[in-house]
C-alpha cells in the first residue's frame, strides 16, 4: 500500500503551489539610516589607515542606498565601488572570491554596464538573509577596499544582525 499524505499537509503544498502564488511580498531589505551609516563607516575606516576612498551601498536588487565619496577620492571612485557593489549583489558573494572563482567569465562580465569585477565588494548579511552590499573603491588594492567594508560591517554588525525587522 502506498503512502499517503496527511490531509493538513496535502492542503499546505496544494495552497503553497505556484497557482496560488501571493499578489504581494515581503522582503528584508537594507534601510536607509543603516546603509548611510555602513558607507560612513566604511569611509573612516579607510581614512584610518591613510586611504581616500568612496564607499557605496547598494540593497539586495543592487539599488542604491547610500553613497560617500572622501574629500581626497578621485571622483571615478564612485562608480567604481557601486560597480563592485553590484557584482556582490549579482554573484551573492563577495566581488574578491568571485574574481577568484570564475576567471573564466570575468572579461563578459566587465562589459555589462553597472558591474565590474574586482575585489572590494562585500556582502551585507543579516539573519542569514542578503541584504545588500557595500563596494569600496580607492584604497591602493581591491583586498584594502575590501577591509575596510569588513571594518565597518563588524563594527555595526549588532545593528545589521538585530535591526528592526
Amino acid at each position: 500500500m502506498k503512502p499517503r499524505l496527511p490531509l493538513p499537509i496535502a492542503i499546505g503544498l496544494l495552497v503553497c503551489s505556484p497557482l496560488f502564488a501571493a499578489d504581494t511580498v515581503t522582503e528584508k531589505n537594507i534601510g536607509m539610516e543603516l546603509a548611510r551609516d555602513i558607507a560612513s563607516e566604511t569611509v573612516l575606516a579607510c581614512r584610518q589607515q591613510g586611504y581616500h576612498v568612496s564607499a557605496v551601498v547598494v540593497d539586495r536588487h543592487a539599488l542604491l542606498r547610500a553613497a560617500l565619496r572622501d574629500d581626497l577620492a578621485a571622483r571615478f571612485t564612485l562608480d567604481i565601488a557601486e560597480r563592485k557593489a553590484n557584482m556582490t549583489v549579482m554573484a551573492w558573494m563577495d566581488s574578491g572570491a568571485f574574481r577568484a572563482a570564475r576567471k573564466d567569465i570575468r572579461e563578459d562580465l566587465n562589459q555589462i554596464d553597472g558591474l565590474i569585477v574586482m575585489e572590494g565588494g562585500v556582502k551585507i548579511v543579516a539573519g542569514g538573509y542578503n541584504i545588500g552590499a557595500v563596494g569600496v573603491s580607492g584604497a591602493p588594492g581591491g583586498d584594502k577596499d575590501a577591509a575596510c567594508a569588513r571594518k565597518a560591517l563588524d563594527k555595526l554588525s549588532e545593528r545589521i544582525e538585530f535591526g528592526d525587522d
